[in-house]
């Protein structure tokens, strides 16, 4: 505290120190430092570094599709441990850039999950991971956006992640899969990219942790990948018209924008500019709730979209296909 500092800025700066090092603290020990490598040539060589977060004690970690894109495994530490612990690659999911891994150690400490969907802007975050190589940092800062989108893509296939995290928290290369924890320790985000210094002074985002990650997470650990449904649809949220809004009761649908050729859509009769405002009943108001309807169990499965086409509401039924 400088000497001209008075007592409230004091108590204020000892508060926000207690917090972040409380954070520090729990999580240092949940964060592991990854060294990506992959075959080549008969040889194992460097494919990277990054981040990840410790699961379960048994050894699953959580990080970013991307950072172990290309490899095929490799080795990680822990603070505080000179220990390196070869790691296999469990599944990768690039549409939603996370990944889940395993390394060859027990009895770690697993991060506590918390709920991204809670965050509220200005609200303290915390980011834990390996940045530069730089092992165990940690820096702070706020929630600046919520509701991002971030695309993703998977060879020819490219998704929307919705409700990115927006922070100003400093993340640098190697953070990517580390934790952004909210001030109780709990991991609200996957740190996923950083936005350089030309372009917005540094601002990171991180993949929100909440209930639809962790569905994706469970299939990755059962299935290896994620299946998703498919329609051959690309669109976005738009008002209804009033009409039709005040007969459904709802004020925005997702307008298609356009119709992959042959696709279950396109075979079912949907149209550009038709509005799609439900699933088998289930309201659907932007892109990324959409998505997160169309689950790898609706594959061939009949649904029932309600749309909205030259104003009136009508039934379409559509069986999706499996997203390759």
């Amino acid at each position: 505290m400088s000497p001209t500092a008075g007592p409230d800025e004091g108590a204020a700066l000892d508060a926000y120190s207690q917090v972040v090092t409380g954070v520090a603290e729990r999580l240092l020990p949940s964060v592991a430092s990854l060294t990506v490598s992959r075959r080549a040539g008969g040889a194992w060589r460097h494919a990277g570094q990054g981040s990840a977060v410790v699961l379960t004690p048994d050894g699953l970690l959580l990080t970013s599709a991307h950072v172990v894109a290309g490899g095929s495994g490799g080795r990680a530490s822990f603070s505080g441990s000179d220990d390196e612990h070869p790691f296999d690659i469990v599944g990768s999911d690039p549409l939603s850039d996370l990944a889940v891994l395993r390394v060859e150690r027990t009895q770690l400490p697993a991060a506590r999950l918390g709920d991204a969907d809670r965050l509220r802007i200005g609200q303290l975050v915390v980011a834990v991971g390996n940045p530069l190589g730089y092992a165990g940092s940690v820096s702070a800062g706020v929630v600046s956006g919520i509701g991002r989108t971030l695309p993703t893509r998977d060879g020819h296939q490219i998704r929307l992640v919705e409700d990115v995290i927006q922070t100003d928290a400093a993340l640098h290369p190697g953070n990517s899969g580390g934790a952004l924890a909210d001030s109780d320790g709990r991991v609200v985000g996957i740190a996923t990219a950083l936005v350089g210094p030309a372009v917005g002074q540094g601002l990171g985002l991180a993949i929100p942790v909440n209930g639809r990650t962790q569905r994706l997470v469970a299939d990755l650990i059962r299935d290896r990948v994620v299946r998703r449904a498919w329609l051959g649809v690309a669109g976005g949220s738009r008002p209804l018209p009033p009409r039709a809004a005040s007969a459904l009761g709802r004020t925005h649908g997702i307008e298609v924008l356009s119709v992959v050729a042959n696709s279950p859509a396109a075979r079912a009769g949907i149209r550009p500019e038709d509005v799609i405002v439900t699933i088998d009943g289930a309201e659907v108001d932007r892109l990324g709730r959409l998505q997160e309807l169309l689950t790898g169990d609706r594959v061939g499965t009949p649904m029932d979209l309600e749309v909205v086409r030259g104003g009136e509401v009508r039934t379409v039924t559509v069986a999706p296909e499996a997203l390759s």
